[in-house]
Parts: structure tokens; sequence; C-alpha cells
């Protein structure tokens, strides 16, 4: 992997968690900003700035042929596309969504189109798991902008805030995040498997990709439910998480046999952030598993700190340990700096996570906030971004 690239996305990183610790500052103390604008600063940064451009230079190091055409091709690409995210970093927290931000946005979507093109061009390998993977990815990117499209004529309607208005926003962020950043996390860790010569049991395979696509289609009803009262919708958003039950299913068959074979392949550092994200992985579904009663479903997204703290737990600690762990193994995060901020950065996701569900199931007990509940998130939040300028030094110190 390019230096370069991982120290420009951990950079990425770093403003967009600056961003989360100043609102969450913006809780303690008042802060002259405006916090939807600097929210949707925050978002973007994370999602585009962080995780695409993550996935990008996994993908295009694990998957496509180097070739000085393909070298200079993706990374006159990659700087398009990151000229892109400046763009959102530095409108998106003073004006929201606007001219120059949403044109900073139109050209990432392009950016991102003009890469799933070139690696169905540029990929010219059999069908193997990995490869399935990592086309159902970038279906589900290409899927997931079509909420973006529809956005724009919906607040040209007068339907801003209402419940289509609402749905197209949520239909954008579940299939980037459930669809295109999971199976692309996915795709890069079956890839690493095969490389490292586990076989993979082929009707396992089937038995977890297949039910987790229409697992992630049909639990879209879940956000709808939240907008649209058919009782219809619980009952697909059940089948989706029976399917998705299945498939975790298989896909914990299809990694068992080679679990000893993996901890001799890997550090202890490298192992250690795999099994993060794989325990993310689990506490995810088993949360999402929670919506199968209707009085859970109901409050899913009533309750803020559920919904950050579940939207946290999928970026940081399924998505971002996946990545991280990637980026251990490619480029041994093995000094003495960077094993302490990999472990301060655990550290402190963990508090926050199990501060906001703490609150947030005191909220739905309706027992109040418990005490310096905003400060003691401030300071576990303050860790992340330390973590993060802790290994952007190490990686520039080394060779």
């Amino acid at each position: 992997m390019k230096k370069s690239w991982l120290i420009c996305c951990l950079i990425n990183f770093f403003l967009a968690a600056m961003m989360g610790v100043l609102l969450r500052y913006a809780y303690v103390l008042p802060l002259e900003i405006n916090y939807a604008f600097l929210l949707h600063g925050h978002s973007h940064t994370a999602m585009l700035g962080w995780v695409y451009l993550m996935l990008y230079a996994l993908i295009f190091h694990d998957f496509i042929p180097k070739t000085p055409a393909t070298i200079k091709r993706y990374n006159r690409l990659f700087w398009i596309t990151q000229f892109s995210i400046i763009g959102m970093i530095l409108s998106f927290p003073l004006q929201g969504y606007a001219v120059v931000s949403i044109g900073f946005s139109t050209l990432h979507i392009f950016c991102s189109y003009y890469f799933c093109y070139r690696v169905w061009q540029d990929d010219k390998s059999i069908a193997t798991p990995e490869k399935k993977l990592l086309f159902t990815a970038l279906f589900f990117m290409l899927f997931s902008t079509l909420g973006v499209w529809c956005l724009g004529p919906v607040a040209a309607s007068g339907a801003k805030g209402n419940a289509f208005y609402h749905t197209v926003i949520q239909f954008f962020i579940h299939f980037q995040f459930n669809g295109w950043f999971t199976f692309g996390v996915l795709a890069v860790f079956i890839k690493k498997l095969r490389v490292n010569n586990c076989n993979l049991n082929p009707i396992a395979f089937k038995w977890f990709l297949y039910p987790l696509v229409f697992a992630t289609l049909l639990t879209f009803s879940l956000p709808l439910s939240w907008y649209f009262p058919y009782t219809i919708l619980p009952w697909i958003n059940g089948l989706g998480l029976i399917l998705q039950g299945f498939s975790i299913s298989a896909f914990y068959r299809l990694i068992r046999p080679h679990y000893s074979k993996l901890t001799t392949l890997f550090s202890r550092t490298t192992a250690t952030l795999y099994a993060f994200a794989l325990i993310s992985l689990v506490l995810k579904i088993t949360i999402q598993s929670m919506t199968l009663f209707p009085e859970i479903a109901a409050v899913s997204h009533e309750i803020r700190n559920f919904v950050i703290g579940f939207t946290h737990l999928t970026s940081l600690g399924l998505i971002t340990g996946f990545l991280l762990a990637f980026v251990s193994d490619t480029l041994a995060f093995q000094t003495a700096l960077s094993k302490a901020a990999l472990l301060l950065f655990l550290i402190c996701f963990a508090a926050t996570e199990i501060i906001l569900f703490t609150q947030g199931v005191l909220t739905y007990f309706e027992q109040g906030i418990f005490s310096h509940y905003h400060l003691l998130l401030l300071l576990a939040s303050i860790g992340l971004p330390l973590a993060l300028a802790l290994l952007i030094g190490s990686l520039i110190k080394s060779q």
C-alpha cells in the first residue's frame, strides 16, 4: 500500500475525530458553531475521507494488477477524490448542505462511479469468493447513491424534513454501512485468508454470501418502519435478521477451521484487531436482532444514544477494526508507539460505547442522565484523535 495514501486517510480520520470531539465539547461548554453543519462535516469526512478511501487503497493493493498505466490511473483518481473530500471538510462545517458542499459531494460520487468502472475493467481474475464479495460491495455502493440523487428532488418539492426526505437519507446510510463498507472489508479479509492458503468451504461460502445479500436488502425495512406504519415491515425486517443469522453462522464455519493457522500467521497486534472487529460484528448482529421486539424497534431511532452508539459500533468497531487490522498486517505497525496508539484507540472506543449505551438504557427506563455524562463522554472521545495522531507520527517516522 502506498504510504502517502495511508497517511492521507489517517489524517482524514483524525480530522473527523476532532470534529467529533468538538461536537461533544459543545454539550459541556457553549461553542459558537452550527452543530448540524459540523455534524455533516464529521459524518462525511469519516465515511468518505476515511472508510471509502481506505477501501479504495486496499482494493487497489489487493485486487488490481500493478502496471505503469494502472498505477498512474488509480493514483490520479485517488488525489482527485481526496480533493473532493478536502472541499467537503471545509464547506460542510461552514454552510451545511449548500451549493459548494453539494458540488464537492457530487464530484466524489462521480469519482466513485469511475472507480467502480475501473475495478470492473481491471480485475480480470476468476470468480473467486473474494471477488464475489468485492463486486457485491461495489454494487451496494452504486445502489446507495440512488438515495443521494433522490434527495434533491425530494427537497425541491417542499418535502424536506418529512418521511420521504428521511427515507432517502436512511437509504444511503443503510446501504453504505451494511452494504458497501461491510462487504468491502469482508472481501479484503477473505482475500487475505486465501492468500495465506486458507481454502474455504464453497457450500459454507454460498450460505454466507447469498443470505447476507438478501438480509442487507430486507433489513432496510426497519428504518422504513420508522416513517411508514405498515404492519408488514417488521415482518420483513425479522426475515432479514433470520437470514443474517444464517449468514453469520456460515461465516463462523468458514473461518473456524483456519483459526489456529491464523493465530500463527499474524502478529499479536494484528490478531487483536481482527478479534476486535469480529467481536464488534457479533455485537452489531446481537443488537440488530433485538429489533425483533416491537418495543425495541420503536425506540431504536428515538433514543439518540442508541443511534450514535450503534452507528459507531459499526463504523469504528466493525469496519475500522478490520481496516486497522489490514494496515497492521500490511505495514507491520509493531513499534512501541503504534502499539500504544492502537491500545489507546480501542480503550477509548470501548469507553465511549459503554457510556452511550448505558445512558441509552437509562433513558429507555426514564431514569434521567447519570452524573457527568457529557464530560465523561468528552474525555473518552479525546483519546481517539490522540491515538490517530500517534499512529500518523509513527507511520511518518517509519521507513
